[in-house]
């Protein structure tokens, strides 16, 4: 559902992203960790429709977003790091408000809207203006919008921002059901242990360019048994060395 061929972004003449190559298929929840700075949010916003590629291609569904933006964006639900909302709406207004921009609305958005916000303990506020709202409570009312639609690719950057643990629970679950109904997740996250129980295949992205991708066996392999764990292979992969680090800093 998710392709992207030879993807590549260019500030001046710092490389972002470099000729990165990736398929996530119908049915996957896809992990796509790095470090900060290693272009994991500007690849996320150019599947989105936001950022420009400088070039190589994007494609969901098979549509290119390039050449047919609106049939490719159709297809996508977008949950970003640092979610923007019209805080003059109230909750449901702004699901209604989501919706209406992929030409959906009446009985069914209504239903599915209440649904969503009843999920997340947004209902008792679904009539209040979101400039009152916490910013955990803003945080799921953008996962909200990003379901509301029921899009066929859901692109996350760090979903657990401001969650509580009883909002972190339901919204694992949520993408776990998700794509066992044969839809596509692909979730850029820092929290390690939650990208190795959820995800099917993990990306790691390093300098702009993919480190490792496979399996939690294949990126073992990858690392050429540098640890067990995701954060071993992680580390591993993007050369880190924590301790090493904490003792020069100690030593110096």
């Amino acid at each position: 559902m998710i392709k992207l061929t030879n993807l590549t972004k260019n500030y001046g003449k710092f490389c972002a992203v470099d000729a990165i190559n990736l398929h996530v298929p119908p049915g996957e929840l896809f992990g796509f960790l790095g470090p900060n700075g290693a272009g994991k949010t500007t690849t996320l916003r150019m599947i989105a429709g936001i950022l420009k590629p400088t070039s190589g291609r994007v494609q969901i569904g098979g549509i290119d977003i390039a050449t047919n933006p609106i049939g490719a964006k159709s297809k996508l639900g977008f949950i970003p790091d640092r979610p923007f909302i019209y805080e003059k709406l109230t909750g449901a207004e702004f699901l209604r408000f989501v919706a209406g921009l992929y030409g959906q609305e009446g009985t069914d958005v209504e239903h599915r809207a209440r649904e969503l916000m009843a999920l997340f303990d947004l209902e008792e506020w679904r009539d209040e203006l979101v400039e009152s709202y916490s910013h955990g409570m803003r945080q799921k009312l953008i996962v909200s919008s990003a379901f509301v639609h029921r899009p066929e690719v859901i692109v996350v950057d760090e979903p657990h921002v401001g969650l509580d643990p009883k909002s972190i629970k339901i919204l694992r679950d949520l993408f776990k059901e998700y794509t066992r109904r044969g839809h596509t997740i692909m979730m850029s996250t820092h929290t390690l242990d939650a990208a190795e129980s959820l995800c099917d295949r993990i990306a790691i992205i390093h300098a702009g360019k993919i480190a490792a991708c496979g399996t939690m066996d294949e990126l073992r392999a990858d690392a050429q048994h540098g640890g067990t764990g995701l954060e071993q292979i992680f580390l591993k992969l993007t050369g880190q060395n924590a301790a090493r680090d904490l003792m020069d800093v100690l030593d110096a």
